[in-house]
């Protein structure tokens, strides 16, 4: 049974001189202060995201797999991709790791921005705000569940492309390291762009004119080395370009960009959108009211 404190129907006066009721206190027996890190509210969390996406996986889950496999028909019939060669690796197993990865990428940014958009829009942005989360539990919830619809898509895609080009694994450690990375990358700028944006305008504003265009333009469909001087300067302040040059080293053993570079940028980077997203969380920036 609970049980109510003293200060329960006492009445106070504030410096003016007013006469206020204070509000009475519930305490139980087994009633514990949390202290530390809330894995309970956390791991809720994290189950709520992977359930989104989980509960329909055909258009999460499968649905860009079959846009990577179209990707990658299209570049081996339409380009002559079968008898291409890039860096002596012929081409269509240079391509098929870059097309996974882009699409890890994509899907972990669209998981997170398309959670907190709908729950702004739909007005129960105040479930999540409520329970006695931090903000950095908050942001490591969103963020967990995007890395692994990240994963989940570049699992799916590597089983479905494995069908048609066999690949060779040159090391798993690069693959999952930046297959994660990378992930992270996406998801936490997608807290940053469901918390700025007020309608799904902006969020496809944020997709058409940031993340695809930094997505192709980030050697995934081909070598660096075959652009411009100064196209390939730019490109190397790419992060889209390390995630997924890191990646596909994993599997054909070559890179562009330095695998420790690479590494080295993304923790970076997803270091400074974790302080950003912290600061927006915790200000209430365009959540709260």
């Amino acid at each position: 049974m609970a049980q109510i404190t003293p200060s329960q129907g006492m009445c106070s006066q504030n410096k003016k001189g007013a006469r206020i009721m204070e509000i009475p206190v519930l305490q139980g027996k087994n009633t514990k202060p949390i202290k530390g890190i809330n894995m309970v509210g956390m791991t809720t969390l994290i189950k709520k995201e992977v359930g989104r996406f989980m509960v329909v996986y055909l258009q999460t889950i499968l649905a860009p797999v079959i846009t990577t496999l179209l990707f990658y028909a299209v570049f081996m019939l339409a380009f002559g991709g079968i008898t291409k060669e890039v860096s002596g690796i012929p081409f269509l197993q240079f391509l098929a790791p870059g097309l996974i990865m882009m699409a890890m990428a994509q899907n972990a940014f669209a998981n997170t921005s398309s959670s907190l958009i709908i729950a702004k829009i739909q007005g129960n942005i105040v479930d999540v705000l409520m329970p006695p989360l931090s903000h950095m539990e908050l942001f490591t919830g969103y963020v967990i569940g995007g890395v692994l619809r990240g994963l989940a898509v570049g699992l799916t895609a590597i089983l479905a492309l494995a069908i048609f080009v066999p690949q060779d694994i040159h090391s798993i450690a690069s693959i999952v390291g930046f297959g994660i990375l990378g992930s992270y990358f996406m998801a936490s700028m997608g807290v940053l762009a469901g918390i700025w944006a007020e309608k799904f305008d902006h969020i496809a504003a944020f997709t058409n004119f940031f993340v695809t265009p930094l997505t192709f333009l980030s050697g995934t469909f081909y070598s660096i080395h075959s652009l411009p001087d100064i196209w390939e300067g730019v490109a190397i302040f790419n992060p889209f370009f390390y995630m997924i040059d890191g990646f596909r080293s994993g599997f054909i053993g070559v890179n562009e960009g330095g695998l420790v570079t690479g590494a080295v940028l993304l923790i970076v980077c997803n270091i400074a959108l974790t302080l950003i997203a912290y600061a927006m969380l915790r200000t209430g920036y365009k959540i709260k009211s």
